[in-house]
């Protein structure tokens, strides 16, 4: 993937964060810098949730040959569920020159660094342990067995942050968005993201010297 167009960047956190919410508001107070990627998934829709919006919901089988045609960035199981970033819109819009965000759990962010050392990866945090437990309680749509089971997951979850690049405390929505973008931009501006700039003005400098 092109370094010298989008930036490709990976949000996770543990279940509960906010990291959707934060995502969302990224998107509506600077709509002109950055583009979401859907994921797949095949977990069932929450109330409010539309296909193609918050995900591609999709069955077992068809999420397979998704897998099996190679259509996908990355793909992961978590909490019984397949979710997975599709690959043709995060090219097209990186290529477009928008910083593409994809919002996915810590297995697949990791195999997507793999593959993209230049992408850039976030994890989201509340400011404790019991935030974080009164968070997933209070979105009132999954049962306790759920919710220990996504605590659990956060538990393993914890052996992955240092992979990470930045961890955002998710404790005021609106400075933590504009840290968040903020970090965004400044990436831009990286030595190691700029090598075509580079390579430009030192071609000219050149030619020039040499009297071209």
């Amino acid at each position: 993937m092109n370094t010298q167009t989008g930036i490709l960047t990976v949000i996770s956190g543990f279940s509960g964060a906010g990291k959707g919410t934060i995502v969302k508001r990224l998107l509506e107070k600077y709509p002109q810098n950055y583009a979401l990627s859907i994921s797949a998934t095949t977990r069932a829709p929450r109330p409010g949730e539309q296909d193609g919006r918050e995900y591609f919901f999709r069955s077992v089988d068809c999420f397979e040959k998704m897998i099996e045609e190679d259509e996908l960035l990355e793909y992961a199981k978590y909490v019984s569920n397949y979710y997975g970033t599709p690959k043709a819109y995060v090219q097209e819009q990186l290529a477009a020159g928008k910083d593409v965000i994809l919002e996915i759990e810590i297995q697949g962010a990791l195999k997507i660094k793999e593959k993209y050392p230049d992408t850039l990866l976030l994890f989201v945090t509340p400011p404790s342990f019991e935030e974080l437990e009164r968070r997933l309680v209070g979105r009132g749509t999954e049962t306790p067995e759920v919710i220990h089971e996504r605590l659990c997951r956060a538990d393993e979850e914890c052996m992955g942050i240092e992979a990470y690049d930045y961890l955002i405390v998710n404790d005021e929505l609106e400075a933590c968005v504009d840290q968040v973008h903020s970090i965004l931009q400044n990436e831009h501006t990286k030595i190691s993201r700029k090598e075509l700039f580079i390579m430009e003005i030192k071609t000219a400098l050149t030619n020039y010297a040499k009297g071209e």
